[in-house]
C-alpha cells in the first residue's frame, strides 16, 4: 500500500471519529443533559462526560491534521489553496484550526477554569450548546465540500 493511500485512510477514520464525536455530543449528549438535569447542574454533568471524550478528540484532531498535512505535502497540493474552486480545502483547514486551538489552547488554559468557577452555569451551558451547534454546522459544510470536491463535484 502506498503512503498516500494509507494517509487517506487514516485521515478519513480520524475525521469520522472526531466529527462523529462532535455530532454525538451536540445532537445526543447535550439534549439529554437538558432533559435529565436542572439548568444549574447541566454544565457539571457535561464536564463529567466531556472529560472522557476530550483526550480522544485531541488524538483524532492530531491524526487528521498530520495525515492531511502529509497528503498535501506528499501530493504537492499546496497550489490548490490558491485556486478558489478548491474552497473546501480552506474549509477543512479552518475547521481543523478552530478545533486544534480549542482543544489544545483555549480549553486547557482558560475554558476549564472558567467553567469550573462559572457564576452562571446555566448560561454557560446554553453558550456551550450554541457553540457546539455552530462547530458541527461548520464541520458538516467542510466534510460535504471535501467529499464533493475530492470527487469532482465542485
Amino acid at each position: 500500500m502506498d503512503d498516500l493511500a494509507l494517509a487517506r485512510i487514516l485521515h478519513v477514520v480520524a475525521v469520522l471519529m472526531w466529527i462523529g464525536g462532535v455530532g454525538f455530543v451536540t445532537l445526543v449528549v447535550i439534549p439529554a443533559l437538558r432533559r435529565l438535569y436542572p439548568p444549574d447542574r447541566r454544565l457539571a454533568a457535561f464536564h463529567a462526560i466531556e472529560g472522557r471524550f476530550a483526550p480522544q478528540a485531541r488524538l483524532w484532531v492530531l491524526l487528521a491534521g498530520a495525515s492531511g498535512l502529509w497528503m498535501i505535502w506528499r501530493g504537492a497540493m499546496w497550489g490548490l489553496f490558491a485556486d478558489p474552486s478548491f474552497w473546501w480545502m480552506h474549509a477543512m483547514l479552518a475547521v481543523w484550526l478552530v478545533f486544534a486551538v480549542m482543544l489544545f489552547v483555549i480549553e486547557p488554559l482558560f475554558l476549564h477554569r472558567r467553567m469550573a468557577t462559572s457564576p452562571d452555569p446555566a448560561a454557560d451551558f446554553d453558550r456551550l450548546d450554541r457553540m457546539h451547534r455552530l462547530l458541527l454546522a461548520g464541520s458538516a459544510i467542510a466534510v460535504i465540500g471535501a467529499v464533493g470536491g475530492a470527487h469532482g463535484l465542485f
